[in-house]
This record gives structure tokens, C-alpha cells and sequence, in this order.
């Protein structure tokens, strides 16, 4: 039976008990949702595993060394007694990354030096030569968290995080990452076949990452990986569990998926993503104002390209809408925002019944602007920005016009 290591998988924060439930059927054991990630256990295959079909971790870490400290050089002593050259070739490119929290040292910078200095002394005095450090495009990182009084040190098995899909995104980086965004579907329960609308898509991550849910397609088929540079590579191991998400892979078709935006460049960019995606035919795509549109239609057959059928006879009377609306830091060009929640609100209400709506915001004030009850606020991190995603449920009946919107607080 292969050995377990233990294993971390970090993940934006909010998302750490839907990341346990999916690296769970993956065979990852002992599984430990912490603050910022989860810690499992398994062999390399649930490695290889995880990397290859976790839509909402970060990266998968490979802990190789711990230890506790007093100062600087018992991280060096702590770093340069693992056998480094023993996991990976000294042709292989180096850096290193330092993240602490309650350390009582001052530099970090230094720390990172110093790790570097281990690793590379490790070389040097096995092998005779010193790996180059490449700050850019390393083949090998490794990673060290620092607590108040211990160190952990891993290996990156994934290189570039997991949510870079392995796609040319057009329109550069999305306002939230791929992981947030299938971490937030996950949390609004969605299940593929069930209707499920962004409209307000902007170049299409929701969209994208639903539509390869839809379509059981591993989100790292496409990609390299970090364990493939490491000496203890299973390519026929890889190799079978690439083929077999491969095989599991279905064919694009008709989904019951739908975006719009009311920028007619975003609505092209979403398109331009969901080609890359092979998801062109799959999901309709339309420039459409979020405070006008309807709940969008079914399909109902044929050949011809899916639209978004917004005609009162084709309405699905159920389904999941999922937004990030514009706050703070994204302004909109025509509406001020203190007049456009309102308006959301009274739109998803009048439009929307049936449906579950799922909001993020990063902005404390505004949500309360729509005008409708949340029956659930769960705290998100978008990078360092903290969020709550907001779930409403529409039911039938008026959106109370006449009521006032809370006063905006100023500080």
C-alpha cells in the first residue's frame, strides 16, 4: 500500500468547508478544514488527484518538514537538515515563499533568504552544486508558514495556482478568481441540469466554471503541473487518471446555463472565454441590462444555436442567480449605486420568483439598499477583499415600491 503524506490545500477564505467536501471523494483522508485551507492526508495518486480535479483550491502543498524556533537560524538548521536534492534535480529552478502569522520575527525577506541558503547549502554539500533561483517562473516552489513559535516547510506540487486553467483568458484577470467563483456555486448548492443565470457575467468565470461542472470536465485537464518537475514523478500513474477524466469528459450540448451584461465588450470577451472553453454552443451569452431582464427561457430542442429566450411563454419558473454587482472600487458609468440596488432588488423580486439569488458584495452598506431579506450572509474573502455572499429567495408578490432605502452611512 503507497504511504500517506500530509498534504494543504489553501483556498480563499469562506471556502474551506466546500474544499473538505470535494477533496473527500477525491480519497483524501483525515481531511481538516483550518482557517485559509484544508489539511488531508493520502498517497500521491490523491495528489495528482486533487490537483487535477479540485475546482476551488488554491494550490496543493506537499509538507515535507517541521519544526520549532527560536530565531532565524533555527529556521536555516530546521530547512538545510531535509534532503532537498532528493526531491527534486538541481537543474531545476528555485524560490521560495514566506507567509507568517503572529511571528515574532521582524524581516520576512530575510527568513526567505535563509530558506534559500538551506536549500541551496543542502545541495552544494550532497551534490556539489547549487540550484539558480528563478523569481518569475520557477520549476520548483517551496513554501514556508511561519507561526508564533513553529515552522512548516512545503513542496508546491501544483506550480501556478489552480485556478489558471490552463486557458488564454481575454480580458486579463477576472474581478474574482476561478476557484471563488466555483467555491460560490458550490455554496449556493447549485447542481448541473438546475437553470442558473449571471446576469452580470462580465468575461464569463461563473459561466465557465459551471459549464465545466455541467460537463464533468476536470479543470486541470488542459494544464502542467508543479509534482511533474518533482524526482518521484509517476507519469504512468498521471497518465491513467488524465485518461481517465478524459473519458469522463461530455460532450458539450444545450445547458441550462445563461449570461448577460450590459456591456456589449464584456458580452464579446464571455463569448471569446467560452470558446476557449469549448463552451461556445453550450452556454447563450446576451447583452441584456440585469435591471430589465427576465428569468431566461429553456431549451426546447432543435439545432439551432441556444438563446436566452426571454419571451414570457419560455420562463424558467425555477433556478439559481448568481451576481458580483458592482461596490466600492467598481463604479457604474450611467446609475449611482445607491440608486441601482434599490432598483436590483425591485427587479429580482418582480422577475425572479422562485429562483435562489446569490449576491457579492464587498460593501456593508449596500446590499442593504435592495430592499430584500438575505436569508443567508456567508463571509468571503475576493484576495484581501472580505465579502459576504448574500442569499435571497424571491417569492411571488410586489417589491414594495414605495419604501424607503436606508440611509447610506458615510463612515
Amino acid at each position: 500500500m503507497a504511504r500517506d503524506e500530509q498534504w494543504f490545500a489553501p483556498c480563499p477564505r469562506g471556502l474551506e468547508t466546500v474544499l473538505g467536501a470535494e477533496l473527500a471523494p477525491l480519497g483524501a483522508r483525515d481531511v481538516k478544514p483550518v482557517p485559509g485551507g484544508v489539511g488531508f492526508a493520502g498517497d500521491w495518486t490523491v495528489c495528482m488527484r486533487a490537483n487535477l480535479w479540485s475546482r476551488i483550491a488554491t494550490r496543493v502543498l506537499w509538507r515535507v518538514g517541521q519544526g520549532r524556533y527560536r530565531g532565524e537560524e533555527d529556521i536555516y538548521r530546521i530547512a538545510r537538515d531535509l534532503p532537498w536534492s532528493r526531491w527534486f534535480e538541481v537543474r531545476r529552478t528555485l524560490r521560495v515563499f514566506v507567509t507568517a502569522q503572529r511571528s515574532p520575527l521582524r524581516s520576512l525577506e530575510f527568513i526567505t533568504l535563509r530558506i534559500k541558503d538551506a536549500v541551496c547549502d543542502q545541495f552544494r554539500d550532497t551534490l556539489g552544486r547549487r540550484p539558480d533561483v528563478d523569481t518569475a517562473a520557477p520549476d520548483v516552489r517551496v513554501h514556508a508558514f511561519l507561526s508564533a513559535d513553529s515552522v512548516t516547510l512545503y513542496l508546491d506540487t501544483s506550480g501556478e495556482p489552480l485556478y489558471k486553467r490552463g486557458l488564454g483568458r481575454v480580458g486579463g484577470e477576472a474581478p474574482i478568481k476561478e476557484n471563488l467563483a466555483a467555491g460560490i456555486l458550490a455554496l449556493t448548492g447549485w447542481q448541473p441540469g438546475e437553470p442558473l443565470l449571471d446576469p452580470m457575467c462580465g468575461a464569463g468565470t461563473f459561466l465557465m466554471e459551471a459549464g465545466w461542472m455541467a460537463l464533468d470536465r476536470a479543470p486541470g485537464l488542459v494544464r502542467e503541473f508543479g509534482f511533474q518537475r518533482l524526482s518521484n514523478f509517476d507519469a504512468a500513474g498521471w497518465a491513467a487518471l488524465r485518461a481517465e477524466a478524459q473519458g469522463r469528459a461530455r460532450a458539450p450540448g444545450r445547458l441550462a446555463i445563461w449570461g448577460s451584461d450590459a456591456d456589449a465588450t464584456l458580452v464579446e470577451q464571455a463569448r471569446r472565454n467560452l470558446r476557449a472553453a469549448g463552451l461556445e454552443d453550450a452556454i447563450a451569452v446576451e447583452q441584456a441590462d440585469v435591471l430589465e431582464r427576465t428569468a431566461p427561457g429553456l431549451p426546447q430542442g432543435g439545432d439551432g444555436p441556444l438563446v436566452a429566450r426571454q419571451g414570457a411563454e419560455a420562463h424558467a419558473p425555477t433556478g439559481v442567480l448568481v451576481a458580483n454587482p458592482p461596490y466600492g472600487v467598481r463604479l457604474l458609468a450611467s446609475i449611482p449605486l445607491e440608486d441601482f440596488y434599490p432598483r436590483l432588488g425591485d427587479a429580482l423580486k418582480r422577475r425572479f420568483a422562485g429562483w435562489r439569488c446569490y449576491i457579492l458584495s464587498a460593501d456593508p452598506d449596500l446590499p442593504r439598499l435592495i430592499r430584500l431579506k438575505a436569508r443567508r450572509r456567508t463571509p468571503l474573502f475576493n484576495g484581501a477583499l472580505e465579502c459576504r455572499l448574500l442569499e435571497y429567495r424571491m417569492v411571488s408578490g410586489s417589491a414594495r415600491p414605495g419604501a424607503k432605502a436606508p440611509e447610506r452611512r458615510t463612515s
